[in-house]
């Protein structure tokens, strides 16, 4: 439905709600009083309101005002139209988690999900069941529309970029490990220049290129390597380590993680990375809305109670 924005710009909304109490008191006096505006402005406004509608409103009785039948049917449509306008204008609610039921959008990679989404997943079951969280997959170029779409609620990753509109927190600061599988590649952890640039590479990119921070890293030294395979999802990658002789590089957090739970081994990186920022981003309208608040104090929280940082975003490496 369109909106008529020039007629509409011509009306005075307040009188609607001198409608709204004049339909309710029956009663000039009585309306005034409870708008809180003297009796010659409501008789004002009532003058205003029978030109605007082409009708009395109210008409003399012997009982008092008496509504007409065009106001009459005015009384439901005038008052749910304020109750939405009051809704609009009204601070947001106190957020109770226990009793919500809300769920938020998340633009997260396949990487944070490994880490984070147990550990808060769990923490909403405990304290707050009916929150849910829907998943998407994060893309660093596209997020910030994302945010001002409303098509994602929060973004967790490496974004470098954004607007006055938006709001960013780092959550901490990660550098990176080589993983590998020592007895497939025959190599021992500190892995050497030389095995790391001969040891075809595992790539992870979210932005469909073959090229990452590493490949910046080895053209300052003079180095190439060879890039075996490259893919948007971070959790292929321990799957293919444990079977093939190739080698990743990745943010430490997830190579321990992988290490740990898929008996993989983990190296310093022979060669000098920059450290990445993992941070939350938002839109700055929902920087006081309550609901949104809370989950961003409580990831921040489980991060860290648990003392492990989450994992990195959409690095290429």
């Amino acid at each position: 439905m369109s909106i008529d924005h020039i007629h509409l710009a011509s009306l005075d909304l307040n009188l609607l709600v001198a409608l709204d109490a004049l339909l309710t008191e029956r009663s000039v006096t009585r309306a005034a009083a409870r708008v809180g505006i003297g009796q010659s402005a409501m008789s004002h406004a009532l003058g205003r309101l029978r030109t605007v509608f082409r009708d009395e409103i109210l008409t003399r009785a012997p009982e008092g005002m008496r509504p007409t039948p065009r106001s009459l049917a005015l009384v439901q449509p005038v008052r749910a139209a304020l109750a939405q306008i009051e809704a609009i204008v009204a601070p947001p609610q106190a957020f109770d988690p226990a009793t919500a039921d809300v769920t938020f959008t998340l633009g997260i990679p396949d990487s944070t999900e490994v880490l984070l989404m147990p550990q808060l997943v769990a923490h909403l079951q405990a304290v707050a069941p009916g929150v849910k969280l829907l998943l998407h997959t994060v893309d660093r170029l596209r997020i910030l529309d994302d945010l001002d779409t409303g098509r994602v609620d929060l973004g967790i990753g490496v974004f470098e970029q954004g607007q006055t509109h938006h709001k960013r927190r780092v959550l901490y600061r990660e550098n990176y490990l080589c993983v590998f599988n020592a007895d497939l590649v025959g190599v021992t952890p500190p892995i050497s220049l030389e095995d790391y640039v001969r040891l075809p590479h595992l790539l992870t990119s979210l932005v469909e290129t073959s090229h990452g921070v590493v490949d910046d890293a080895l053209a300052k030294i003079g180095r190439t390597r060879v890039i075996a395979m490259t893919s948007p999802r971070f959790t292929v990658m321990p799957f293919v380590l444990q079977q093939a002789p190739v080698i990743a590089t990745m943010l430490s957090q997830l190579a321990r993680f992988f290490g740990e739970s898929m008996g993989l081994t983990v190296s310093p990186a022979p060669i000098a990375l920059p450290d990445m920022a993992i941070s939350m981003i938002w839109h700055a309208s929902n920087d006081e809305v309550p609901a949104q608040r809370w989950l961003r104090e409580t990831i921040m929280r489980l991060q860290r109670e648990d003392r492990r940082p989450l994992p990195g975003a959409d690095v290429t490496l």
